[in-house]
């Protein structure tokens, strides 16, 4: 992100603290919750944002030599992601060419040749076919034309991304428009993959999605969690297409005040959330960045399954590992990172902050809402649901949603 709109975006976090102000899209919607209910809805997103949508289904990281690769099912597809003998990033139908079983059954690994257990046909991590057991019984076969069949696939900037179909189009400049200039100078090929956290609730997926959608919960909710370490109702907020940009300050903020502007950084005193429709919220820190990834399950409106990924830059994975090795605990680490980083002695580490976020806060808390909301639309008295003024990226998310699957617009809530 450039330095001046880092500036920018923290003037107008500034003033709204200043001014004890939230963000104000000056209208309130409210919506129908057949949104978070309805099969036909379910049956349509399936098909429309999961099966045939580009899919961002990790960073450099979880490919991280030539031989790795991993495999992924959350949106209804069986996808084998390889990094190859050259170095390059391939996807492919995890489905065996001869009678279409599951091809690789671990998760993640590093292997060059990848052998279905049912007949042993084996394949590179190019896609080819390069062995049929006893070919001379089962009759030739023509390996060219037998490899695996590949997905449309790009690693952009760091960023692995497939398309779902085989003869899918993944245009990416077209599908991120104005957020790919914006990221395009994050170095996301630099983050180190330290595993996942795992989700899976009663709660419909873009009920998951909306506790990333607003602050104005966190002094509520999160006043003994996050609240502790982010300031709520204050939001700097961007639409950038079909995505946008969310950002709040951290409890420092007021660090920069006595700094000279051109030191000011954005990952030092804020959280910035990328988020990318459908289902992808990705955020940055300065030391970490998670990618959160939110599925429905399939033909089940009131079920969803969330992957958070975790990366972080080397310089602090390197100290959490030291500390950790001498006995210390993430806390020390921070105290470690912060030393060492003498132009910003005052800057925050995120390493304790990832478990805290993604356990006690956002599973325990944020989700648990989600589930008592998802059981009680269901009994079909709540009839709709309201988007405040101060929750524009909501606004924005469903009005995207709903536009694209032909449903009603979002109706405006007049006020006397």
């Amino acid at each position: 992100m450039k330095h001046e709109l880092q500036v920018s975006i923290l003037k107008e976090l500034l003033r709204q603290l200043e001014e004890d102000r939230n963000v104000d899209a000056g209208r309130q919607f409210k919506m129908s919750t057949e949104t978070y209910v309805c099969p036909e809805i379910a049956k349509r997103e399936w098909k429309e944002f999961f099966q045939n949508t580009p899919q961002l289904i990790g960073l450099a990281g979880r490919l991280p030599k030539n031989g790795s690769f991993f495999t992924c099912d959350d949106f209804g597809i069986p996808v084998l992601a390889t990094r190859d003998n050259d170095g390059m990033f391939r996807a492919f139908l995890n489905i065996c060419r001869h009678r279409a079983v599951r091809l690789v059954e671990k998760e993640t690994g590093e292997q060059s040749k990848f052998s279905c257990r049912f007949h042993a046909w084996t394949y590179s991590n190019e896609g080819a076919l390069i062995q049929v057991p006893r070919e001379f019984d089962f009759g030739t076969v023509d390996k060219s034309c037998m490899g695996l069949i590949e997905l449309p696939s790009e690693e952009l900037n760091g960023m692995l991304w497939v398309h779902p179909q085989p003869d899918g189009i993944l245009n990416l400049q077209e599908f991120l428009g104005p957020l790919l200039e914006e990221i395009s100078d994050n170095p996301y090929s630099d983050l180190v993959y330290v595993g996942e956290s795992v989700i899976e609730r009663d709660l419909n997926w873009k009920l998951a999605n909306d506790t990333f959608g607003e602050t104005y919960h966190f002094d509520v909710l999160h006043r003994d969690t996050v609240s502790k370490i982010f300031y709520g109702n204050n939001l700097s907020y961007e639409e950038l297409g079909q995505h946008h940009r969310f950002v709040f300050a951290s409890r420092n903020i007021d660090w920069i005040k006595d700094r000279p502007v051109n030191e000011w950084n954005l990952g030092s005193v804020a959280s910035t959330l990328y988020y990318i429709f459908p289902n992808i919220q990705f955020t940055h820190g300065k030391q970490a960045q998670s990618l959160i990834k939110m599925y429905p399950a399939a033909g089940q409106p009131s079920k969803s399954l969330t992957r958070i990924d975790h990366y972080f830059y080397p310089d602090a994975l390197a100290v959490l590992q030291e500390t950790k090795a001498r006995g210390g605990d993430v806390v020390s680490a921070e105290t470690t990172y912060r030393r060492e980083e003498k132009h910003q002695r005052n800057t925050p580490l995120d390493l304790s902050g990832l478990t805290e976020i993604f356990s006690s806060t956002v599973e325990k808390e944020d989700y648990e809402m989600g589930v008592q909301q998802q059981a009680n639309i269901e009994t079909g008295v709540v009839k709709e649901v309201i988007f405040g003024r101060n929750e524009p990226a909501l606004h924005h998310y469903h009005k995207t949603f709903r536009e694209l699957l032909g449903l009603s617009p979002l109706e405006e809530v007049t006020t006397r």
